[in-house]
C-alpha cells in the first residue's frame, strides 16, 4: 500500500496538468447560460444510472446497484454492459449529476443582497460548496467505499478532471471573473478544500454534518488569512489513499 501511494504521488504533477488543461479547454462552453444544456447521459443509461442510484444506500456502489438499477428502468440485466467501467460508472453519474444540480438548487438574488446583506464571492462558495456536500448525505455511509475505487490508478484522470469541474463550476456560480493566474491558484485550493471536507464528512458523527461545516468554514478561513497552495490533486490523492486504508481495514484485511 505504501508503495501504491508513493507511485500515485509521482503521477501528480502530470494529472494535475491534465485535470486542468480539461477544464480549461471544455468546461467554458458549458458555462453558457444563453444555450439549453444537453443531457450528460443518453437516455438509457440515464434511465439505468439514475435508478441504480436509489439502492446505493442499501446495496452500495456495486454492481448489485447497477443490476437493480436495470430492473427497475424496464432493462436486462445485461444492459450494465453499457458501462465498461462498472461501478466507477455510476460514481461518476452521481458527481456529475450533483454538480450540474448545483446551478439550480443554489441561486442568489441578481442584486447579491440576502437578508439586508449583499453576499461576496467568497460567501458564495461557501454556500455552494456546502450545498454540493449535503448532496452527499443520503449515501455518505457509502461514500468511503467511492472513494477507494476513485483512488485506483486507471480512474483517478477522470476523477480528478471531476474534481476540477467541480471547484470550477462553484467559483463561476460565486460570480469570480477572475482571468490571471489565480484562476488557476482558486481553483486548485478549493479543490483541496473540497476533498478533503468531504473525506472527513464521511467520519462525521455530529448532528446534521455540523461539525463538517465548521471543518470547511476552518479551511476556507486558513485559504482566506494565509493562503493555499494549488495542490488540490496530492492532497486529495493523500486523503483518499487514507482512505482506501480504512476501508480495507474495516473488510478485515491488515494493512
Amino acid at each position: 500500500m505504501a508503495s501504491s501511494t508513493r507511485n500515485l504521488r509521482t503521477a501528480v504533477p502530470k494529472l494535475q496538468r491534465l485535470a486542468y488543461r480539461s477544464n480549461v479547454t471544455s468546461a467554458r462552453p458549458y458555462h453558457s447560460y444563453e444555450y439549453s444544456q444537453p443531457d450528460p447521459y443518453p437516455a438509457a443509461e440515464s434511465a439505468i444510472l439514475s435508478s441504480a442510484i436509489a439502492h446505493v444506500p442499501d446495496h452500495g456502489f456495486t454492481s448489485t446497484s447497477l443490476q437493480l438499477g436495470a430492473r427497475d428502468a424496464g432493462y436486462l440485466a445485461a444492459s450494465t454492459n453499457l458501462f465498461p467501467r462498472g461501478v466507477f460508472d455510476l460514481i461518476q453519474y452521481h458527481l456529475v449529476i450533483r454538480r450540474l444540480a448545483l446551478r439550480d438548487s443554489v441561486q442568489f438574488p441578481e442584486d447579491g443582497m440576502v437578508n439586508g446583506r449583499k453576499l461576496g464571492v467568497g460567501a458564495k462558495v461557501r454556500l455552494l460548496t456546502l450545498e454540493r456536500l449535503r448532496a452527499n448525505q443520503p449515501i455518505i455511509h457509502r461514500w468511503q467505499e467511492a472513494l477507494a475505487i476513485m483512488a485506483q490508478p486507471s480512474y483517478i484522470p477522470a476523477s480528478l478532471a471531476e474534481l476540477a469541474k467541480l471547484a470550477d463550476e462553484i467559483w463561476y456560480l460565486s460570480g469570480d471573473t477572475s482571468v490571471d493566474s489565480s484562476w488557476y491558484t482558486k481553483r486548485g485550493s478549493l479543490s483541496t478544500i473540497y476533498s478533503t471536507t468531504e473525506v472527513f464528512m464521511t467520519q462525521d458523527q455530529s448532528t446534521d454534518f455540523k461539525d463538517t461545516e465548521r471543518f470547511l468554514d476552518s479551511r476556507l478561513e486558513d485559504l482566506r488569512t494565509a493562503g493555499m497552495a494549488a495542490s488540490g490533486v496530492g492532497e486529495w490523492l493523500n486523503y483518499t489513499g487514507h482512505s482506501v486504508v480504512n476501508v480495507l481495514r474495516s473488510k478485515g484485511m491488515r494493512i
